[in-house]
C-alpha cells in the first residue's frame, strides 16, 4: 500500500474538523425542522404555549462548549486516592461543620421526616456543588437542547428536556434562574430534571421547589432521594479496614456480601487495627486501588450512595467526608 503524503493526510484532517464543527453546529434549516418537531411533541407532552415560547423563544442555536465537553467523555481516570484528595480537605469539611451549625433547625426536620442523618445530607451537598458555591452555569434548556439534537444519548437528552420544561410549567423555577452544568445538572444537588421530577421535595411548605437558592428545599431533596432509594437510618456507610495479605481476592468487590463476624474470622481489622462491630451487618469489600491500596467494608447505604452516583470513589468520597464533619464536631 502507497504511503499517505503529508499533504494528503493534512487535507484529510482539515475535512474531518470541518465534518465535525458542521455536525456540531448543525445546518441551519435542519435544526429549524427538528426544533419545530420538538415544539409539537412538548405541546402534546402537555407543555404550554406561554412556556414554550418562553424558554425557547432565544434557543436559535446549538452551544459547541457543550458538544466539545460531551465529546470528551469518559473523564480521565483517577485514583481513589487523587479522587478523595481532590474532593475532602480541610476546608470543605471545615465548611461542613459550619453548614451542620448554620442550619441545625432544618436538618434537625429533615432528618426526622425523611430517615437520612444530617451528616450525610451536608456532605452530599459538599461533595456536589461545594455547599451551593458551584452549581454550574449553563442555561439547562439550551444545554439539553444541544444534547438532545446532536448526541451520542439523543433520545435520553431529548427526555430530559421535556422534564425540564415541565418543572417550569409548574412554575418552581424560570428559565433564565434554571442554570446548571453542562450536561444539565441543577442546583445545589444537581439534580437532572427527571431526578428533580421524582425527588425533589419542598422542604419549607411555600409550595415551590427550588434546588437553586432556596436551603430547606435543597436539604428535603437530598434526603427524599436517599429514603427514596432505600436509606437506612440505623446503619453509617461503611468503614475504612486494613485486610490482610493472605485474604483471597474473589472475596472483594460488592458482588460478595458477608456477615461482619465472618469478616471479622477472616482477618479484616477496624483502620485502627481494633475488632470490628459486633452487629452482624452483611457488607462487602472493596479495595478500589488494589491490594496496595485502602480497603473499605461498605453496608447497604453505600449502595443508596450508589443510586445517587454510580461510582465507589464518590460513594466513598461522599461516606469519608460525613465521617469527618462528625469528627470536626466532637
Amino acid at each position: 500500500m502507497k504511503p499517505v503524503s503529508n499533504r494528503l493526510l493534512a487535507f484529510i484532517t482539515l475535512c474531518w474538523l470541518f465534518s465535525t464543527s458542521t455536525v456540531a453546529q448543525g445546518s441551519t434549516n435542519d435544526f429549524e425542522l427538528w426544533l419545530k418537531a420538538f415544539r409539537v411533541e412538548a405541546r402534546a407532552a402537555g407543555i404550554s404555549p406561554a412556556t414554550l415560547h418562553t424558554a425557547l423563544a432565544r434557543v436559535n442555536q446549538l452551544q459547541p462548549k457543550v458538544i466539545s465537553l460531551d465529546r470528551k467523555q469518559p473523564e480521565r481516570l483517577q485514583s481513589l486516592k487523587q479522587y478523595i484528595e481532590t474532593r475532602i480537605c480541610k476546608t470543605r469539611i471545615a465548611i461542613g461543620r459550619k453548614m451542620m451549625d448554620r442550619y441545625p433547625t432544618w436538618l434537625g426536620r429533615v432528618e426526622r421526616k425523611y430517615g437520612v442523618q444530617k451528616r450525610f445530607i451536608v456532605a452530599l451537598w459538599g461533595i456536589e456543588t461545594n455547599y451551593g458555591t458551584y452549581t454550574g452555569g449553563f442555561p439547562v434548556i439550551q444545554s439539553l437542547m444541544t444534547l438532545a439534537y446532536d448526541s451520542r444519548r439523543s433520545t435520553y437528552f431529548r427526555r430530559e428536556l421535556l422534564n425540564a420544561l415541565h418543572i417550569i410549567d409548574a412554575g418552581h423555577v424560570g428559565v433564565s434562574r434554571m442554570k446548571g452544568s453542562w450536561a444539565g445538572a441543577m442546583g445545589q444537588c444537581q439534580f437532572m430534571p427527571s431526578s428533580f421530577l421524582h425527588y425533589a421535595a419542598d422542604g419549607n411548605g411555600d409550595n415551590q421547589i427550588d434546588i437553586w437558592g432556596t436551603i430547606p428545599d435543597v436539604l428535603a431533596s437530598t434526603a427524599n432521594y436517599l429514603r427514596t432509594v432505600g436509606w437506612k437510618d440505623d446503619q453509617t456507610w461503611g468503614r475504612p479496614v486494613t485486610v490482610p495479605e493472605t485474604l483471597d481476592s474473589s472475596l472483594l468487590g460488592l458482588g460478595t456480601r458477608l456477615p461482619l463476624s465472618r469478616w471479622q474470622a477472616l482477618g479484616v481489622r477496624r483502620s485502627n487495627g481494633s475488632t470490628l462491630p459486633r452487629r452482624e451487618l452483611e457488607a462487602s469489600l472493596l479495595m478500589p486501588d488494589g491490594r496496595s491500596g485502602p480497603g473499605y467494608l461498605v453496608y447497604d447505604n453505600f449502595r443508596a450512595l450508589l443510586a445517587w452516583n454510580r461510582s465507589n470513589a464518590f460513594a466513598i468520597a461522599v461516606g469519608t467526608l460525613s465521617d469527618r464533619i462528625a469528627e470536626e464536631q466532637k
